[in-house]
């Protein structure tokens, strides 16, 4: 890398070029007149290579250096860069005369505050223009005096008198306990929506059927109907055969439920079938199909049967019930089996 330049200091302002490059040309324009008080801006035309890249934030790097010290003894104040009033860059046009060259506008404002009130004439110092070349390197170069006339913003004002202070302004201020309040109360309308909806909910839902009761047992009915044909008054007024008829309808619709077919439907031979394939305990097959074949004299032979015969009838289908009952049953074949023990002694 070749040896840069001596740096150069023009008014307060140090110029560094680096050794071989070419030097970036500005082109300036600074207002002539302004106001005391009131933002004058430098517009600087800065002409350098195309990999070149002028620096934004150039001149606060040198805010501490000479020539920020001899801008503000020279009535003139740069504002913040981090504020609104910062330094702004625009790329120009390219020129095609020189297709290797590039434009960069450089708009600084600068806030003009002469010591003194009244009219002064200000020179504005150089200052620094800081250009990144594509090598990493950092060229400054200084910009040329200007002189402007400042006036008092009241110049022009006929016996001018200070203004007043304005009125006060309402303040904004962020109500944070309320803010946060009314969050957790939405919050806390959701939630409780929302518990709300869960329990209607859980009470809309569908609930399951209880089961039904279970059936009665079949011998609890049939002893039930018998007892309502015993006091019927069927016999007081001589209705024998529709008497005989009720018993007979108890007694096969018990055997039917008690061992597992139809016995309203089936005729008496499909009855006695069913039953002689059934394990019948506590009575025994011819007595049932005694009476049976009785019941059928009765319904299709049109026997009247007496008061005695009504009564027998009865009193068999309460035995062929009861001795059928299952937990009778056990106990009558148990007696059954000890009897002969009892004899034997």
């Amino acid at each position: 890398m070749a040896d840069a330049a001596p740096p150069q200091q023009v008014g307060g302002c140090v110029e560094t070029v680096p050794s071989g490059a070419l030097r970036p040309a500005l082109k300036e324009t600074f207002p002539a007149r302004g106001l005391s008080g009131y933002a004058a801006t430098l517009t600087v035309v800065v002409e350098h290579g195309k990999g070149e890249t002028v620096l934004a934030r150039g001149l606060e790097f040198q805010s501490q250096s000479e020539a920020a010290k001899t801008l503000k003894g020279a009535g003139f104040h740069l504002p913040n860069q981090d504020g609104g009033a910062a330094a702004q860059l625009t790329v120009g046009a390219p020129d095609p005369a020189t297709p290797d060259r590039a434009k960069t506008i450089l708009d600084l404002p600068l806030l003009v505050l002469p010591a003194e009130p009244g009219r002064h004439t200000l020179t504005l110092p150089p200052l620094p223009i800081a250009v990144s070349r594509a090598s990493g390197e950092i060229a400054t170069v200084c910009t040329s005096s200007h002189s402007i006339v400042v006036e008092d913003p009241i110049a022009s004002t006929p016996d001018a008198k200070p203004l007043p202070n304005p009125p006060p302004r309402p303040q904004r201020e962020e109500w944070t306990a309320l803010k946060r309040g009314l969050m957790y109360a939405a919050m806390g309308i959701a939630a409780g929506a929302l518990l709300a909806y869960a329990i209607w909910w859980y009470r809309r839902r569908p609930k399951p059927v209880p089961p039904p009761p279970p059936p009665r047992p079949a011998w609890e009915v049939a002893i039930e109907k018998l007892d309502e044909v015993r006091h019927a008054g069927l016999l007081e007024v001589g209705r024998f055969g529709e008497y005989f008829d009720r018993v007979n309808d108890v007694i096969r619709s018990y055997l039917g439920a008690r061992y597992g077919f139809d016995g309203l439907e089936s005729t008496t031979d499909e009855t006695l079938t069913a039953l002689s394939k059934a394990q019948l305990q506590g009575i025994s097959y011819p007595e049932l199909v005694a009476f049976l074949r009785e019941c059928d004299l009765v319904k299709f032979a049109n026997m009247v049967p007496s008061t005695e015969e009504c009564s027998r009838a009865l009193e068999a289908g309460e035995r062929i019930v009861r001795s059928t009952t299952p937990h009778l049953a056990p106990l009558r074949a148990a007696a059954a089996v000890e009897e002969p023990k009892g004899g034997a002694v």
